[in-house]
């Protein structure tokens, strides 16, 4: 079927590229299924910033899937790279695990008590499980596999053969920096290497270089598995390569035609394999498109093997409210997991697909992540009434769902700061916590907790991890009765406004209407005056009703919504507390 690029009628950034992309492969490859792909090193936990590594090219292709056109996503697992370092922060580790430092990733034990066969294969699991739950479609590819099983060995052989061809396109970025660009571009090298370890590509020296020429081919080691290896001499004929390990002395002999224990190194490596599986599309970090970088080198050297450099967007850092700028290697960086355990994939979806690639944005886990949730709420009713443009429609769309199907989503999706209230103050009881969302709106309760799930669960999860200890609500047991006695009457008279409309307005609008419009009755006017009909010091007013409040039910000045607050600690323990 031939490919024909149709443009979408919304302007949002994927759509454009879809176009693009479509129109490419039926230039390079009339006829075949479209090649996206990412790549991923499993050197330890993957975390956020990797995944739009991931899900910029899987966006495109869903796109392309929705216009009814082949696509393969293909995801290369990097897990024949060098284990450079041991993770800071992975459970299961110690200072044992450095002495595998230089084997491939699959050859490095998991971590202790993980239940998977090595080092990659420990996160890999992880990441695939999110991709899964994020609805993402990929086909992997283990290095590893293709490496040892010789898939790639004509590709080896070639680069082998044209070793001097490759060496004079590196040598044009080793020889170009001048002096007062070197520190510049060791700051670029330092960026690569720390974003490489994570989003698909274990930074390595360009290759052997010594008094047998370059090579840009490195063995591991046949005495102690390590890549400390420098190829002293290669024959074209004979394919004989002979290397020394600077680890432990061991020397060999081999034939790279029949050898599989070895690699090439990356900048080699990755416009090999853009060669080798037709990639059409591939986006590319800010530390990856930097001048001597590994896709602006690898564009010149894809030639080499007959193919051409993948189109793709350089893609924005992404951060994590209140954190810096995330590296594998530092430990605690936040994982897809960690994001799907306190948010419903669809939003994380929606973070990554209403953003441009080179736009950078945070993923919150603090406070700001009620503040998302809200707006991705607004989102969805303007989508439901017609109102929202064209572009937020084309953002939401994808991240409800694919071209294949839509993800699971919560029955009654309440808002995210109420069951986080309710969460807290519940303190896992989902009775009381069914209880309390029945009378968010009486005329329609909920049959059981499973309607407000799974976001629930994510909001519940999120008062449990991300909340410190100190700013979690406690119910006061008893009646502050020092507090009480000290109000003045103008203080009493807005506690009884508020205790005598309890009950005609038990349910979350009412107790709203009722604890913002005591002070406005209060002051003479009409509890439901709009703010323009009120003067100024009514807020202030509210403000300091609702400290009074917050300090006799939680001894605080601050807490949950009021009403919220409210419907949780239930009217006859309200009434007591208040002081009736």
């Amino acid at each position: 079927m031939p490919i024909v690029a149709q443009s979408s009628e919304t302007t949002d950034w994927v759509s454009r590229f879809a176009d693009e992309v479509i129109e490419e492969s039926e230039r390079r490859a009339p006829g075949k299924p479209v090649v996206v792909a990412s790549g991923l090193s499993p050197s330890g936990p993957i975390h956020l910033g990797n995944l739009r590594e991931v899900m910029t090219p899987h966006l495109v292709a869903d796109e392309i899937r929705r216009r009814g056109l082949e696509v393969r996503h293909l995801i290369s697992w990097d897990d024949y790279d060098r284990y450079r370092k041991v993770p800071v922060g992975v459970p299961g580790t110690d200072g044992s695990w450095a002495e595998h430092i230089g084997r491939p990733l699959t050859a490095v034990p998991a971590p202790a008590g993980s239940p998977y066969p090595n080092w990659a294969e420990h996160f890999k699991a992880a990441m695939t499980e999110s991709l899964a739950e994020l609805g993402v479609e990929f086909d992997g590819i283990s290095q590893t596999a293709q490496y040892t099983s010789g898939v790639y060995r004509e590709q080896i052989l070639h680069a082998m053969k044209h070793r001097k061809d490759i060496d004079a396109v590196l040598a044009q970025y080793r020889t170009k920096a001048k002096p007062a660009a070197k520190k510049q571009q060791k700051a670029v090298d330092e960026a690569e290497l720390e974003a490489e370890e994570g989003s698909g590509a274990a930074a390595e020296d360009d290759g052997s270089s010594g008094s047998g020429g370059y090579f840009p081919y490195k063995p591991y080691c046949g005495g102690c598995g390590k890549d400390l290896t420098t190829v002293t001499s290669y024959d074209d004929d004979t394919t004989e390569l002979a290397y020394v390990c600077t680890a432990c002395g061991f020397e060999e002999t081999v034939r790279l035609s029949e050898f599989n224990r070895g690699k090439l190194v990356w900048k080699v490596d990755w416009p090999m394999r853009w060669a080798y599986e037709g990639v059409i599309f591939e986006p590319s970090g800010v530390d990856h498109s930097s001048p001597g970088s590994s896709f602006q080198v690898g564009g010149e050297i894809v030639g080499i093997f007959g193919g051409e450099r993948p189109i793709g967007p350089m893609y924005a850092f992404v951060g994590i409210s209140g954190m810096a700028k995330m590296s594998s290697s530092k430990g605690g960086v936040p994982t897809p997991g960690d994001a799907l355990q306190i948010m419903e994939p669809q939003l994380l979806r929606w973070l990554y697909a209403r953003r441009r690639p080179n736009q950078s944005f945070k993923i919150a886990f603090d406070q700001e992540i009620q503040r998302l949730y809200d707006e991705w709420d607004k989102l969805a009713a303007k989508v439901a009434d017609g109102s929202a443009l064209p572009g937020d429609i084309a953002a939401y769309t994808r991240a409800v769902g694919t071209a294949g199907a839509e993800l699971p989503r919560t029955a009654r999706p309440l808002p995210y700061r109420t069951l986080a209230s309710v969460a807290d103050i519940t303190a896992g009881h989902r009775d009381q916590a069914l209880r309390i969302l029945s009378d968010l709106d009486p005329a329609h309760p909920l049959g059981s907790l499973d309607e407000a799930r799974p976001r629930y669960d994510r909001a519940e999860a999120w008062i449990n991890t991300h909340v410190p200890a100190d700013q979690r609500t406690v119910v006061r047991d008893e009646p502050d009765a020092e507090l009480l006695k000290s109000l003045d009457d103008a203080d009493r008279r807005s506690l009884r406004l508020l205790l005598d409309g309890l009950a005609g307005n038990w349910s979350l609008d009412g107790l709203t209407h009722l604890v913002y419009g005591v002070p406005k009755v209060q002051a003479g006017f009409s509890a439901d005056a709009t703010p323009k009909e009120l003067p100024p010091e009514i807020k202030t007013a509210q403000r300091t009703f609702f400290a009074l409040l917050y300090r006799l039910l939680v001894s605080r000045d601050t807490g949950p919504r009021l009403p919220t607050l409210l419907l949780a600690v239930g009217q006859e323990r309200v009434r007591a507390l208040l002081g009736e």
